[in-house]
């Protein structure tokens, strides 16, 4: 948590109006979308003017979160995301802790600006860009984060059903349904007041999970069909070629949860999901690990990323074949040291 002389100062801006503005990282996911909206939805009712600022375009299954509509995105509207930034009297940076994670064009324009910043995030290593800092890896999500930062300043009263609804999505989606580790009794006892305060959690659950598009299942049959086995190294991959991508028409989103399968055979403690965009020239990466398997360490040392201990995202520059080969090479280098 932020130190208690943090919080007073903190708590004193927000005494009185203030022009406030929200950012996540790239390609924001249910924890990014979810503490953001929750915290807008929260600093709403104390009269700030509050925007929430997202560097790309937001996954479908997410439009139905409470004020997404108003969501500014910086590549789609850049001079009016530029102009809100610009006149902000303090800055929320929500699940990252580098402004690089809002993309190179974003993250060199807020590189540019003397506002005081607010991080709060649950990843590793944070850069030194906030006057504010709450880092903490213990978290599981931010949005769990974001309820105890609310609780910090005496606003739980705040936390109506938009709110609520909000940061639930986040924790939901974030500790895998309640399975990952970070699952504490501390997120069950934040999640019952959230439930209390109104959240609907099967209606949530349905709106994430139970979506899906004829296109998005068949990608997903054809990401199973590429899944390979490395039962030497206790791993396993998926590859998604643009070409497959465009043969079942690709939404953003559509990829969302699926390297999550390579964990589920027996015997595999380390998967990855290898997905060419062809548009940006690069290969983008997402790993997940179970028990003492480090991809965050891993994702750093090889693949121009980083995140979590047992889920880390990376990218490459390299070719599909070249980035697979890469992988394997690295991770049998890895198992051989």
């Amino acid at each position: 948590m932020f130190s208690q002389s943090e919080l007073s100062e903190i708590k004193h801006i927000l005494s009185t109006p203030k022009k406030i503005t929200i950012v996540s990282h790239r390609n924001p996911d249910g924890d990014a979308m979810g503490s953001s909206l929750g915290l807008l939805n929260t600093l709403k009712q104390l009269n700030h003017e509050v925007f929430y600022v997202s560097p790309n375009e937001f996954p479908d299954f997410l439009a139905w979160l409470p004020n997404s509509k108003d969501v500014v995105v910086f590549e789609r509207e850049t001079e009016k995301a530029k102009a809100i930034l610009s006149n902000s009297d303090l800055i929320f940076t929500l699940d990252f802790n580098a402004l690089h994670r809002t993309g190179d064009f974003m993250g060199s324009y807020l590189e540019t600006l003397s506002i005081p910043m607010v991080l709060i995030d649950h990843h590793e290593l944070p850069d030194n860009y906030a006057k504010y800092l709450f880092s903490d890896t213990s978290y599981g999500s931010t949005c769990q984060m974001i309820y105890d930062f609310i609780n910090a300043l005496d606003f739980n009263p705040l936390i109506n059903k938009d709110v609520a609804t909000c940061i639930y999505t986040g924790i939901l989606t974030d500790s895998g349904g309640f399975r990952f580790p970070k699952t504490t009794p501390a997120t069950h006892h934040c999640v019952a007041d959230l439930i209390e305060k109104g959240v609907n959690n099967s209606e949530v659950y349905n709106l994430l999970y139970d979506n899906s598009t004829y296109n998005r299942l068949q990608l997903l049959g054809k990401a199973l069909q590429n899944l390979r086995i490395l039962p030497d190294l206790h791993a396993s991959y998926i590859t998604l070629s643009q070409e497959e991508l465009d043969m079942f028409h690709y939404q953003k989103g559509d990829t969302e949860g699926i390297v999550n399968y390579g964990l589920t055979i027996k015997d595999v403690f380390i998967t990855a999901i290898f997905i060419e965009n062809k548009e940006e020239g690069i290969i983008k990466i997402s790993f997940r690990s179970q028990g003492n398997y480090d991809v965050n360490k891993f994702a750093r040392m090889y693949f121009n990323g980083g995140g979590h201990i047992n889920a880390a995202g990376g990218k490459s520059f390299s070719s599909l074949e070249e980035t697979v080969n890469q992988f394997i090479a690295n991770l049998a280098n890895l198992n051989h040291q």
